[in-house]
């Protein structure tokens, strides 16, 4: 049996657009965002299903999930592979776009509900060691969320590292669908007979797919892959220009330095010779003065041998 990956955008949004499967997504909201009782979703409104996008328009094919709850707030589901940067940024532009959407021309502000952004990356963006990590407007002061209508949950998959064995909770299971589908041949033990999970599997089941579907999602594959490769290639050669700058300016650096050095210790060595020969003549001159060789050693410094060398020149 083959899955897809759910982290495929065509796949994603199969798995967790389908209308005649909200129970899916409705599973998922409930157990990222730890809503029960009261707050739990029991329904959805699907502002964007799932449809198979034609491949010339892919590119304008947004994964995010927008749903509705009984209290008409809104969510907003995104997938993302790549860390094409600024994601939070990202972020807060389509929480702040849905949020805007909410008010017709002419209506109170009484009429604006929370927005939920759920964010999954397959890439760590935040120093939190967690896989989940919530943000919220929070006074700094009382610690109080008095601003409560948006609200932000990034899901980090690399750092989600749990085995099959130690999955606990429904998150638990549906981070390591995500993360793990793909490489599955067989629906776990650990999803039996939990509904949701066994609808999740058995639309990523790609026997049951049409063949535009699998060419849409082998299309986006193939896209992502040459993505990569592509970046891989610009990091490549801008590492090997980056190394032959630093090994020109080290090479300039270092004759430069090369070249003080070498002035510096020449002025030294110079500078040594000159008070050497300075003190020769001064031993001349004490000698033609008839000073012995006691006391010109303690006037110059030098050695009583050398002295005596010069006596007898």
């Amino acid at each position: 049996m083959k899955f897809a990956d759910p982290k495929n955008d065509l796949a994603f949004k199969k798995i967790f657009g389908d209308e005649n499967h909200k129970n899916i997504l409705i599973s998922f909201l409930n157990s990222v965002l730890d809503f029960k009782d009261e707050k739990t979703i029991i329904d959805v409104e699907l502002a964007n299903p799932y449809q198979v996008p034609r491949i010339p328009e892919l590119k304008e094919t947004i994964l995010d999930i927008k749903a509705t709850n009984k209290n008409k707030d809104t969510f907003i589901v995104e997938m993302q592979k790549k860390d094409l940067g600024d994601f939070t940024k990202r972020s807060l532009y389509y929480t702040s776009k849905a949020y805007v959407a909410q008010l017709p021309k002419g209506q109170n502000y009484t009429v604006l509900k929370k927005v939920y952004f759920i964010g999954i990356l397959n890439f760590n963006i935040f120093d939190n060691k967690s896989f989940i990590s919530r943000h919220l407007i929070i006074n700094q002061e009382t610690n109080k969320q008095d601003i409560s209508d948006f609200e932000f949950s990034f899901i980090e998959l690399p750092k989600f590292d749990k085995a099959l064995k130690d999955l606990e909770t429904i998150l638990d299971k549906w981070i390591y669908f995500l993360k793990n589908a793909s490489d599955l041949t067989i629906v776990p033990k650990e999803y039996k007979n939990i509904p949701e999970f066994q609808d999740a599997f058995d639309i990523a089941t790609q026997n049951s797919w049409d063949s535009k579907e699998l060419d849409v999602y082998d299309y986006i594959a193939l896209k992502e892959f040459d993505e990569l490769n592509a970046l891989k290639t610009a990091e490549t050669k801008g590492l090997e220009k980056g190394i032959k700058k630093g090994l020109e300016q080290g090479l300039e650096q270092g004759l430069e330095q090369g070249l003080e050095q070498g002035l510096q210790k020449g002025l030294e060595q110079g500078f040594e010779e000159g008070k050497y020969k300075e003190k020769l003549e001064i031993v001349r001159n004490s000698i033609n003065q008839g000073l012995d060789d006691s006391t010109i050693s303690m006037i110059t410094g030098l050695d009583i041998k050398t002295i005596k060398d010069l006596r007898d020149e």
